[in-house]
């Protein structure tokens, strides 16, 4: 009986711990505005600032940067005073770049705020979200973990259609002032929600009770050397993930669909990455998450090649439909395999460091498959590309689980 109070007064796996969940789903998808907005937006940034398609391709570039180096730096304030404060901050500075984006003179002030502001606020809702929401959960870590990721693709079914309808009465300066009123309106004071302490830094006399940690995974590498490999895994995945994901719509243009038929399979293959993502965090806390990760590694190298003989539209949906199905939980899995085997205390830099190489890896992955197609004139060399990255992936985790052993029995202070 004493258990179960303990249980129900905000520890893990508590009732507030599910109540945190849903707080953070909604953080990330309200967040992951700053990652979805320039790319609805920049067609029309780029017809009024009157540049070429490379300097209007410059914002993206910068928010992907500022978001990796978000994901950086803020969980290791994450890791020192928790998540509110820092969560606080760079939600205000997200909701402040749309604001002062909206009024940018050119291209290259409306970039510097992308990166700067929108791109580093928004990375506060990524991986530090993460890190926060594996200390509250044990027995369903990996779902709570895949979930609040999943906030992230939900963004980006929801936030296009709205920036779009804004774009259409008040073009895309009106929808950029939405947007940061939205963001500074709502993430702010939710931050504030999340001021509770997670079990591991609570103090003695804390009302948040000091749960035990769960058994922790063994391995025969050094902290450092597993991190190592993991970012390797995680700039490997990412540069094969990047190929249909940055690519299919220009593919389906190049192979004579249009731009439409490419942005459903974007959708479609976004919509099985959510699906994915929920499905790898069960998967993850029945077998863990270095062989769920596995799986998603090799899902997505087959769902790769499936693109090199197939190429009606017909196919190209329902491969992009399996492609999303394979690859949408292995960056959530990342987050998860960080947790089973390094230090709690460490989770905010530990997870913001292997993130930040899987963002890097898309940002190579999509400017490298374009060089390829260029060189070639064909997407065929790019895929075969994604797939020797995605081999080395898979590489790394197998040396990973080589080097592994089953979960020790003993609880580890974190």
């Amino acid at each position: 009986m004493q258990a179960r109070e303990i249980h129900d007064a905000g520890g893990v796996d508590s009732a507030y711990a599910w109540m945190r969940l849903g707080l953070s789903m909604l953080l990330a998808t309200i967040g992951g505005a700053g990652m979805w907005s320039v790319i609805v937006v920049l067609p029309a940034v780029e017809r009024e600032f009157g540049v070429d398609r490379a300097d209007a391709s410059l914002p993206y570039t910068a928010t992907m940067v500022g978001f990796a180096l978000g994901n950086l730096l803020i969980g290791r304030f994450v890791d020192r005073f928790g998540v509110t404060g820092p969560l606080a901050i760079a939600s205000l500075a997200l909701g402040s770049g749309f604001l002062l984006a909206s009024q940018a003179g050119s291209i290259w002030v409306f970039t510097a705020l992308q990166g700067a502001l929108i791109g580093f606020g928004s990375a506060a809702t990524f991986g530090p979200l993460l890190a926060d929401v594996s200390h509250w959960f044990d027995k369903r870590r990996g779902l709570a973990m895949a979930a609040t990721a999943s906030g992230n693709y939900l963004a980006g079914a929801i936030w296009p259609l709205v920036l779009q309808a804004a774009m259409a009465e008040h073009g895309w300066r009106g929808a950029y002032v939405l947007a940061g009123t939205v963001c500074l309106a709502v993430l702010v004071p939710l931050a504030f929600l999340l001021r509770r302490p997670p079990p591991h830094m609570a103090r003695k006399g804390a009302p948040v009770p000091k749960a035990p940690p769960p058994p922790k995974r063994s391995t025969s590498l050094s902290p450092g050397m597993l991190q190592f490999l993991l970012i390797i895994a995680g700039l490997g995945c990412c540069v094969a993930m990047s190929m249909p994901q940055v690519h299919i719509v220009a593919y389906c243009v190049d192979l004579g669909y249009g731009v439409a038929r490419g942005a459903e399979m974007l959708s479609l293959m976004l919509a099985g990455g959510i699906v994915s993502r929920l499905a790898s965090g069960v998967l993850a806390d029945r077998i863990g998450g270095l062989p769920t990760l596995l799986i998603g590694a090799v899902l997505q190298c087959l769902a790769l090649l499936l693109y090199i003989p197939y190429d009606g539209l017909a196919s190209l949906y329902l491969v992009s439909l399996i492609f999303g199905l394979s690859q949408g939980g292995i960056v959530s899995s990342y987050a998860i395999v960080v947790r089973e085997y390094l230090p709690a205390r460490e989770a905010g830099r530990r997870v913001g460091a292997v993130i930040t190489a899987t963002i890097v890896g898309m940002a190579i992955g999509g400017w490298m498959s374009g060089w390829i197609y260029d060189l070639t004139a064909s997407y065929q060399a790019a895929f075969l590309n994604g797939i020797a990255w995605n081999l080395l992936n898979i590489a790394m985790i197998v040396l990973i689980l080589l080097k592994s052993g089953r979960p020790r029995g003993t609880a580890v202070t974190a």
